[in-house]
């Protein structure tokens, strides 16, 4: 956390899915505290409960996880709600929802989870930019040898996982995506 902090990260999701809750919630008290000093926005995957007792920016949910709708109530207006999505009906669902962004994906294959759903590719990136009003994060599989693609098809926000945190060195690793 404190080199994705140091590389200029400005959002860090907590995606964990297999500790205890208590290793859970003292694992992101510790990254609130980090991320609270630097600015950073820091998301709770999955866990309403834990976001809500780590007082994280927000919780990003999947399609299978609580209704938004329910977890608005439980979160207030205060609190980020995202919500994932992989087709054009998802995001048009989604569209009509009290949420904040979408997460849009897989864009290419993964392997960060087990249960994640095939490569939904450029043709649904393209819809979102193209015709979503919500704010959005491209994600699945994307690389230093495809960010640009991803990018120029529109997307400002963008999400690493193993490229970033598998690297060596994190904040050179950062700076060397950040200059493609």
């Amino acid at each position: 956390v404190d080199l994705l902090i140091a590389a200029g990260i400005k959002v860090i999701q907590y995606r964990e899915k297999y500790k205890k809750a208590g290793a859970m919630f003292e694992e992101c008290r510790y990254i609130r505290e980090r991320t609270r000093l630097a600015g950073v926005t820091f998301i709770v995957n999955d866990f309403v409960d834990l976001a809500l007792a780590a007082g994280a920016d927000g919780v990003h949910l999947g399609q299978e996880d609580l209704p938004p709708q329910e977890v608005r109530k439980l979160v207030g207006n205060d609190m980020l709600i995202g919500l994932s999505t992989h087709s054009p009906e998802q995001a048009d669902a989604a569209a009509k929802l009290d949420i904040d962004y979408i997460g849009v994906g897989p864009i290419f294959p993964t392997q960060t989870k087990t249960d994640v759903c095939a490569a939904v590719g450029f043709a649904y990136l393209d819809y979102v930019v193209h015709q979503s009003k919500l704010p959005f994060v491209a994600i699945g599989g994307i690389k230093e040898d495809n960010v640009l693609s991803v990018s120029q098809r529109g997307a400002c926000m963008i999400a690493m996982v193993t490229e970033i945190v598998g690297a060596a060195d994190i904040v050179s690793k950062v700076a060397q995506i950040r200059r493609n």
